[in-house]
């Protein structure tokens, strides 16, 4: 997958603050600056969480599976407009109903390839509007999942996971009320 040369990604200083940006496309490595990133994960009527597996081509942790979709604002983006846009390009489908659940998650990963993962990457969860379409370079795989046997997954097997989602799921569950349970109408 070749990414957008036009695709910024906002740069942070070690407090959170945006100190410039830099095309996606070069700020992935082996020495990634801290960035500005978001988790979202997509809720049904069944009380189930969507989850995806990378596509293999993906740069960083292909193969794995993750939370329903990733990205980073562009700059000037707010988040909730950045989401919207990330859910049509990597799942094809319209989200509504984004609400933060986690505002202040942060992390720092090295994948099998040496690339380094450092963000400053808030968890949303939001609801699907429309089926799925998802973008094959994007997505190989994806299931609906109730939270509880993903988190028995995780534990079991949790080299088959991305950090960001090992790490950003056992704090969602135990959110008061439940993160990860949809309001069901």
């Amino acid at each position: 997958m070749v990414a957008d040369e036009s695709e910024q990604v906002v740069l942070l200083d070690n407090s959170g603050q945006p100190i410039g940006a830099m095309r996606k496309d070069q700020v992935h490595s082996t020495h990634t600056p801290l960035h500005l990133a978001f988790s979202c994960y997509l809720l049904n009527d069944r009380g189930e969480v969507l989850v995806t597996r990378r596509a293999l081509g993906k740069r960083t942790w292909p193969g794995v599976w993750t939370n329903s979709f990733c990205g980073h604002p562009a700059p000037g983006e707010g988040f909730a407009e950045a989401i919207r846009r990330r859910g049509r390009d990597e799942l094809g489908a319209d989200v509504t109903d984004i609400r933060v659940a986690i505002a202040d998650f942060r992390y720092r990963a090295v994948d099998a390839s040496g690339i380094v993962e450092n963000e400053i990457c808030p968890v949303y969860v939001a609801r699907l509007e429309r089926e799925l379409a998802p973008n094959p370079d994007e997505v190989s795989e994806w299931a609906w999942v109730l939270p509880a046997t993903l988190a028995d997954a995780v534990e079991g097997a949790p080299f088959a996971f991305s950090p960001w989602l090992a790490r950003q799921l056992p704090r969602l569950v135990a959110l008061p009320g439940g993160a990860l349970v949809a309001d069901v109408e």
